[in-house]
C-alpha cells in the first residue's frame, strides 16, 4: 500500500528567488560603490604624486642650472667687458656668443619681446636664459662625447707670454666650434723639456627656459621647455608637463666692491631691464644683469587631468611684479589641482666674483 505522504522534490518559490536577487544586487551595488570610490581615491593620489614630482623636478632643473650659471672653467670672467646692449639670446655665431659671456643670466619679464627661437610661449610667463660652460670636460669617461660643430670653451692656466702672461684678455680663453684651434695650456706650459699639456675644454651651453601652451601640438598641457644651443642652432626640448607659470625675481648686487655685503643681493626685482642704480646706469641695463647674483623662482604646477568634483577657487601669489605689487594669478575655477613652489637660488659664479 503506497505511503500517504510521499517525499517530493521542492525548490525556491518565486518570492524567495526575487528576495535573493534583490539582496545580491544590493551587495554588488555596495561593492561597486567601494570599488569606484577606491579607484577615484587612487587616481587622485596618483595625480597628486605626479604633480608633486613634476613640480619638484622642474624646480631641481632650474636650481641646478642657475647654480652653475656663469661657470667658465678657470677663466676669471671679471676681465670681460660688459656688453653695451642686451645680448640676443638666440644668436649662434661665435662673435655674439663671445660678447654675451659676461651675462650669466638674463630674462624676459612676462615673455615681453620673447626670443625669436622660441615658439608657443604661454602669455604672461617669464623666460629665463642661462649661459655657462659644461662642468664636465670633453674626454672624461663619464662626460658627454664631443659634438661636431657645437661651441666649446677653453680656459688657459699657462703664464707664458702667449697666454696669461700676455696681459691680453683675448689670449686667456677660447670659444670655438672648431676644437682643433683650442690650443691653450695647463700650468705646465713652460717646463724645460716639453711644450706643456693642453687645457681641457668644455661644451658651451645656452639654455632658454620657458612655459609652452602645449607639450605636443594642441594637447593643451602646459609644459616647461628648454631651448638648447647645439651644433645646428637651438633645439626645443620638453622637460616637465603640467608647469603652468614661471615667475622669477632677480637679486642684484648693488653693494660697493669693498663692502662686506658685496656678492649678496641688495634688491630683488622682476625686471632688471627697467631697474637703474649706480652700478648699472646704462640704458641697456646690462650692468644689472651682470650683477645678478641670486634668483627667486616661483613655479606653479597643475595636474594634467581634471579631478572629479573639484573646483580650484584659490589665488596664487608668485612673488612681486616689477612695480613692487603682488603678482597673483587665479582663481581659475576649473577642475585642475595646483601647487605653488618657491625657491631662492644663489648664482655661485657671479656672486663669488663679486665677493671681496
Amino acid at each position: 500500500m503506497p505511503a500517504s505522504n510521499p517525499l517530493r522534490q521542492s525548490g525556491f518559490s518565486l518570492v524567495e528567488l526575487m528576495v535573493a536577487i534583490t539582496l545580491g544586487l544590493l551587495i554588488v551595488a555596495g561593492l561597486t560603490t567601494v570599488f569606484v570610490g577606491n579607484s577615484q581615491t587612487r587616481s587622485q593620489m596618483e595625480q597628486a604624486a605626479q604633480q608633486s614630482e613634476n613640480g619638484r623636478y622642474a624646480m631641481e632643473l632650474l636650481t641646478n642650472d642657475l647654480r652653475n650659471a656663469g661657470y667658465l672653467a678657470e677663466f676669471d670672467a671679471r676681465r670681460l667687458t660688459t656688453p653695451a646692449t642686451k645680448p640676443d639670446s638666440c644668436a649662434t655665431d661665435l662673435a655674439s656668443l663671445t660678447t654675451a659671456l659676461p651675462i650669466a643670466v638674463q630674462g624676459y619679464d612676462n615673455g615681453t619681446s620673447a626670443p625669436t627661437c622660441l615658439s608657443d610661449v604661454m602669455a604672461g610667463t617669464d623666460i629665463l636664459v642661462i649661459r655657462r660652460a659644461s662642468t664636465c670636460a670633453v674626454g672624461v669617461a663619464t662626460c658627454d662625447a664631443q659634438i661636431a660643430g657645437a661651441p666649446y670653451f677653453q680656459a688657459s692656466a699657462c703664464s707664458s707670454a702667449a697666454e696669461l702672461g700676455s696681459n691680453t684678455v683675448a689670449n686667456y680663453y677660447a670659444l670655438n666650434t672648431d676644437t682643433t684651434v683650442l690650443t691653450l695650456h695647463k700650468k705646465d706650459c713652460n717646463p724645460p723639456t716639453t711644450a706643456g699639456t693642453l687645457a681641457p675644454y668644455y661644451q658651451y651651453r645656452t639654455h632658454i627656459y620657458f612655459v609652452a601652451n602645449n607639450d605636443k601640438s594642441g594637447d593643451a598641457i602646459p609644459t616647461l621647455k628648454r631651448a638648447e644651443l647645439g651644433a645646428t642652432g637651438f633645439t626645443i626640448v620638453p622637460l616637465v608637463e603640467g608647469i603652468q607659470n614661471l615667475q622669477i625675481e632677480y637679486g642684484i648686487d648693488t653693494n660697493a666692491a669693498t663692502s662686506p655685503l658685496a656678492g649678496s643681493p641688495a634688491v630683488f626685482t622682476a625686471d632688471p631691464d627697467s631697474y637703474t642704480v649706480a652700478l648699472c646706469p646704462e640704458a641697456s641695463h646690462t650692468g644689472c644683469w651682470r650683477n645678478t647674483v641670486a634668483a627667486k623662482i616661483n613655479l606653479l604646477a597643475r595636474n594634467t587631468t581634471i579631478a572629479a568634483g573639484y573646483t580650484d577657487g584659490k589665488v596664487y601669489s608668485l612673488g612681486l611684479k616689477a612695480d613692487g605689487s603682488a603678482n597673483t594669478v587665479g582663481p581659475f575655477n576649473d577642475g585642475y589641482k595646483r601647487h605653488l613652489y618657491v625657491s631662492v637660488v644663489r648664482l655661485n659664479n657671479p656672486a663669488g666674483r663679486n665677493t671681496p
